[in-house]
């Protein structure tokens, strides 16, 4: 089977900053289930194992899209590299569902160029970590998604924030650092992250979006996740109309994955989510939903 690559296409969003985005399908030409992935908290589409997910993804009959956050701090020069840490500095929550909302209106235009290899009926959402927690805020709001997967998702924005005195001291300098482990960097917050997810509290509460969902909802986490408690996945569980919890004995939060990635096959645990994922996407909605808790 021949699998078609089309690297970093400039999708334009809301900003002067494009949306850095990647397909890869199959190129015979029938219309395809799509599957857009959301990347985590200082991720990037070319992390470690995406790519050959991607691929993955395609062999089994897929439409596979993946992106850059506009503001993820990656440039178009160095999509792996955070070069542009004020981008960084001046992202927040919404501005990442807004890039997403510009990536599926961008794939649903009439003139779209590959629009033969999709499925429009069947769109579906893939979020890691933080990418999580907004896959399932976009979920909620867009009616044309079908299925939902969170990976180790975070399920609360608000509890992530400091507070007190830490709040007030960054308030007050405009700006805090968090260490990027991998580079040593020091990526920078500025204080409109905080105030955006205060001003838009509501439609940023997860819990809220996750009991909203009409769709059936794939819930993935590891148990030896030491980025975000497995105890998130069980909220989810509970908040989820239609959810189904996957739990992977001894996994951490990526599966055995790293950056960067130099096998020439996916870890295990990743390769058993796969499967999963590819059942749970195969399946009929109303199989799926038929089988919800209670």
């Amino acid at each position: 089977m021949e699998i078609t690559k089309i690297k970093n296409i400039e999708v334009k969003g809301n900003t002067k900053k494009p949306i850095l985005t990647d397909l890869v399908f199959s190129s015979e030409e029938k219309p395809k289930p799509v599957v857009i992935f959301c990347h985590g908290y200082k991720g990037f589409k070319d992390w470690g194992v995406w790519d050959m997910m991607a691929k993955t993804f395609a062999e089994k009959g897929f439409f596979f899209l993946k992106f850059n956050f506009s503001h993820n701090g990656t440039t178009l020069d160095n999509p792996t590299e955070f070069m542009d840490i004020e981008a960084f500095g001046d992202n927040n929550y919404t501005q990442e569902l807004d890039d997403i909302q510009y990536i599926i209106d961008w794939l649903m235009m009439p003139d779209f160029e590959y629009a033969q290899h999709l499925d429009y009926s069947n769109l579906n959402l893939i979020g890691h970590s933080r990418g999580g927690g907004i896959a399932t805020i976009k979920a909620a709001e867009e009616a044309r998604i079908s299925k939902l997967i969170t990976l180790s998702a975070v399920s609360d924005f608000a509890s992530r924030f400091p507070e007190e005195e830490v709040l007030e001291k960054w308030k007050e300098k405009g700006v805090s650092y968090i260490v990027n482990t991998r580079t040593k960097q020091q990526l920078p917050h500025h204080f409109q992250f905080y105030t955006n997810f205060k001003e838009n509290e509501e439609r940023l509460t997860i819990s809220r979006a996750t009991q909203a969902l009409k769709i059936p909802h794939l819930i993935v986490h590891g148990s030896k996740d030491t980025s975000v408690s497995i105890a998130d996945s069980g909220k989810y569980f509970e908040w989820s109309p239609f959810p189904e919890l996957l739990l992977v004995e001894g996994a951490d939060h990526v599966y055995g994955a790293s950056h960067p990635w130099e096998a020439n096959e996916l870890p295990n645990d990743l390769q058993y989510i796969l499967e999963k994922s590819f059942d749970f996407l195969i399946s009929s909605n109303e199989e799926l939903m038929a089988n919800r808790k209670g």
